[in-house]
C-alpha cells in the first residue's frame, strides 16, 4: 500500500472516529460502531469516558501503528481497565468480504470494535 493511501485511510479512521455516535445518515463515513458485551455491562459514565477516549485517541507509534492507517488503539480506564479498539474494512455493510481499497470510502464498510481486553 503507498504511502498516500496510508494517510488517507488514516484519515478517513480518524475522522470516522471522531464522529463515533453520529449515525452515518447525518453524513458520516459508511460504517458502524460495536461494542462488546464487557463494555456494554459498564456503567454509563464510564462507558461515555471510554468512547470519548477512542473518539480523540492519539497515542499512534510505529509500535502500535505499524501501517500508519491509524485503525487500533489501547488505553487504560481507570474503572475498567485495558480498552482495546479495532477498525476493520469491508465491501459494504453485509461484512462478509474486506474492502479492496480502504482509502476509497465509497466502497469501503467500516466497523470499529471497541472491547476490554481481556475479550480479545
Amino acid at each position: 500500500m503507498s504511502c498516500d493511501s496510508s494517510m488517507r485511510i488514516a484519515e478517513l479512521n480518524d475522522q470516522f472516529r471522531a464522529a463515533l455516535g453520529i449515525p452515518y445518515l447525518c453524513g458520516g463515513i459508511p460504517g458502524q460502531s460495536l461494542m462488546t458485551r464487557g463494555i456494554t455491562a459498564l456503567n454509563e459514565a464510564t462507558k461515555i469516558r471510554i468512547l470519548n477516549q477512542v473518539r480523540s485517541y492519539a497515542q499512534f507509534s510505529k509500535d502500535n501503528d505499524p501501517h500508519a492507517e491509524r485503525d487500533f488503539g489501547s488505553f487504560d480506564d481507570s474503572e475498567a481497565g485495558k480498552i482495546f479498539w479495532k477498525i476493520d474494512y469491508y465491501a459494504n455493510g453485509d461484512c462478509v468480504s474486506g474492502s479492496e481499497d480502504p482509502a476509497n470510502p465509497q466502497i469501503t464498510f467500516r466497523i470499529l470494535t471497541i472491547m476490554l481486553a481481556q475479550e480479545y
